[in-house]
This record gives C-alpha cells, structure tokens and sequence, in this order.
C-alpha cells in the first residue's frame, strides 16, 4: 500500500491500533488493521522536528504533540475516540521531547530553554513530579523514557550524560537504597558503551537525578528506551 502527503514525512510512530504519521503543519491517524485514514489533524503549530508521544496502552490510547510555537503547551488527543484532550501548559518555552509512561497516564516533558523535566497527568492535567536535569551546562534533551513499571524515568541530553529520577514521593523513598537496578540496567545495555559514575550513584533528592551514565559516544545523537 502506497500513501502520498502533501509534504515531507517527519515522524512514524506506532502502537498496537494505530500508525501516527506526523508532517510539520498535519497529523495523520490510521488504523494499523487496514492503514485506512480515521482522522486527520490539520493546521498544527509548526512542528519541524515533528515531534509527537503515542501511548502504547490500549486503555487509553493518547497521542501527543506541541500546541505552540512559542511556549511549552502540550495537546493531548484521543485516538480511540479520534477528539481532542485536554491541553498541559508544561514549560514556559518550547518543547525538545516528550514520552509516554506505559498506563498512558502519565506524560513526561523537557523544554528547549530549562534543565527541568516535569511529569504531568494525561488525564487531568496536573503536575506530579518535577526534576532537574542539572545547572552545569546548557543542554538539549533528546529523549525520555519510562520504566515499564513506571517507576524510574531517563533522560539523554547533548551532554552525553544519561539522568535516571526515581518516580516516588519523598515521604515513600526507601531509607537505604543499593545500585543493584542501576547494575541490571547497565548489563541490559548490552554492547552500548555506558559506564556507571560511581560518585553519582548514592540517593540524591526527589527533584534531581538519583544516578547517571555517561556514554563514550561523543558528537551522537542519543535515544534511550527502558525495558527493564
């Protein structure tokens, strides 16, 4: 089958119902059964990096995607229901990335212009986690990605560092932790060339990172997904 668009394909992202074909001023909505068109959403905010979330979970199937040029607005869409969310004013600047948490419950957002990542409900709309990438550097997010328990998030960055936060409560943080989930997620790496910093893998607070990576691959882009 053979689809053509009226300009540049920039982003292809599927679940198990639908295919989302993101272009920089339109949306596209198939249905993975038969890859007809349910739904098209035109006129977006210019969205050249075609930066767009699709939740995996079946339950509740959100698509997400900028919905401004000039601040941090998050749109979220219904693509069971193939109609629009509610609308998350996350960041005071523009969007670098976005991700999903397994339920589709949960958003996570980075912006363009601060180190801070913030969690908020895909269903109402409110803030429930909020953390700070660091102060050292400038830095660009590149990706976000949830533990399938949604428990931990990571973040990769042009600096060549990988933030993991602990998606907890201060009151509920266990006393004591080991490095032994940081160990697993490093083994699950595989041939990646990551090591642990072992200066920064103690407990840190609720709003920063509890532990990083460093990746040896310089001048790349970096993408991560958590599968543990």
């Amino acid at each position: 089958m053979e689809r053509l668009f009226s300009s540049s394909l920039i982003t292809l992202i599927i679940n198990h119902s639908r295919l989302i074909v993101c272009l920089e001023e339109s949306i596209y909505i198939h249905s993975m059964r038969d890859m007809k068109v349910l739904h098209t959403i035109r006129d977006i905010p210019s969205n050249r990096d075609g930066l767009c979330a699709l939740s995996s979970n079946d339950e509740n199937p959100y698509l997400a995607y900028p919905g401004s040029t000039i601040t941090g607005e998050v749109q979220i869409f219904d693509t069971n229901n193939l109609k629009p969310g509610i609308i998350i004013s996350a960041h005071e600047s523009t969007l670098a990335a976005m991700a999903f948490d397994m339920t589709g419950t949960r958003i996570a957002t980075a912006s363009n212009k601060e180190t801070v990542i913030r969690i908020h409900s895909a269903i109402d709309g409110s803030r429930l986690f909020e953390f700070r990438r660091g102060v050292r550097r400038v830095a660009t997010i590149y990706s976000l990605s949830f533990s399938p328990d949604s428990m931990f998030l990571a973040a990769s960055s042009n600096t060549e560092t990988i933030h993991i936060f602990r998606l907890i409560q201060q009151k509920e943080k266990p006393p004591e932790e080991t490095n032994s989930w940081i160990e697993l997620f490093i083994y699950q790496l595989g041939n990646v060339s990551y090591h642990l910093s072992r200066k920064v893998a103690e407990v840190f607070t609720q709003d920063r990172a509890f532990s990083t990576l460093h990746s040896r691959l310089t001048r790349m882009k970096i993408t991560i997904a958590m599968n543990i």
